[in-house]
């Protein structure tokens, strides 16, 4: 104890020195860790770009922006969607609504397939007997299905559309349009008037397929296909099928002749047998003349078409 009341300065000073010491080997080895994981960081982040680098294609260089590029491009393709919306409109819907009642669907769907028939007549397009457009499950029905109001009201609209369409082009009869199953009521439907298919969506639409069988010849089935392409909703033909009419049979709505001349009466959904072929005349060799090179004969078309719908924004 003398000792450190003779040297007291030198005490306390050997004291405070040694807490500096302690205090600085802390700072550096806090130091020597924190650099050494920025250092690992700083590898990991090294790799990683040499890694894009490697790929194809590769983020770009100092002559080379292709993030930038990407990104551009990637404005000019949502700029393209959002101009081309004006493309996609969508088709208002038959008698729909918040607060849309069985009833008054039910008027709507009446009112909508006997003028549907009347623009038929009036085009000179023959239908089936009594045909309701593929509605044939909801058409005696004055209640429907939960749930299947919006649905089926949507589906008139676009059949509608697709029905004006065709009579607008005069083709020679519509056999039948096909559509998917929304309704319960569906089930106590014709199989004919169904598809064993789904509507489809994908990141930006709702894709609705129809199949329409239609008897026409070649300029009414161009007019047609004009017609979907051009029509201010979007309608994509997916395929194309098409045979002699007289290899699919009569038309449902032909009329048989009788032994004795009468014309026979069918019942609704009675097809008649296919029509026998006269013997193609023979050319008469000598005679001079034109040679036919195409003769036009009626055609029956199947077409699968989907209808687009933009889903909405969110």
């Amino acid at each position: 104890m003398a000792w450190i009341k003779r040297n007291l300065f030198f005490v306390v000073g050997g004291a405070v020195a040694l807490m500096l010491l302690g205090g600085a080997g802390y700072y550096i080895y806090a130091g020597w860790t924190r650099n050494s994981t920025a250092f690992d960081k700083l590898n990991e982040i090294y790799g990683t770009l040499q890694n894009l680098a490697q790929q194809k294609p590769a983020p770009g260089n100092e002559k080379i922006n292709n993030t930038q590029i990407a990104k551009e491009q990637e404005k000019l393709v949502r700029d393209w969607v959002n101009q081309s919306a004006s493309y996609f409109k969508p088709i208002p819907a038959i008698a729909a609504g918040d607060s849309i009642s069985s009833e008054a669907y039910a008027a709507a769907l009446r009112v909508t397939v006997d003028r549907l028939q009347h623009a038929a007549e009036s085009a000179g397009v023959l239908l089936p007997p009594k045909y309701d457009f593929s509605f044939s499950a909801q058409r005696p029905l004055m209640k429907f299905a939960a749930g299947s109001l919006q649905p089926l009201a949507t589906q008139l609209g676009e059949v509608k559309t697709i029905c004006g369409i065709l009579f607008a082009t005069r083709i020679n009869a519509l056999d039948g349009i096909q559509r998917v199953r929304v309704s319960d009521d569906d089930a106590a439907g014709p199989q004919s008037d169904y598809l064993d298919q789904h509507a489809v969506t994908n990141d930006l639409a709702v894709l609705t397929p129809y199949v329409i069988t239609i008897r026409c010849f070649t300029p009414e089935l161009a007019r047609v296909l004009a017609g979907f392409a051009s029509a201010s909703n979007a309608f994509i033909v997916k395929s194309i099928n098409v045979l002699p009419a007289g290899a699919a049979g009569a038309m449902p709505t032909e009329a048989a002749a009788a032994p004795g001349g009468m014309p026979l009466m069918r019942m609704p959904g009675e097809f008649a047998p296919p029509p026998q072929m006269a013997p193609a005349a023979q050319p008469v060799a000598g005679k001079g003349g034109l040679q036919t090179i195409l003769k036009e004969q009626l055609l029956r078309v199947t077409l699968e078409v989907e209808f687009v719908k933009l889903l909405p924004k969110s």
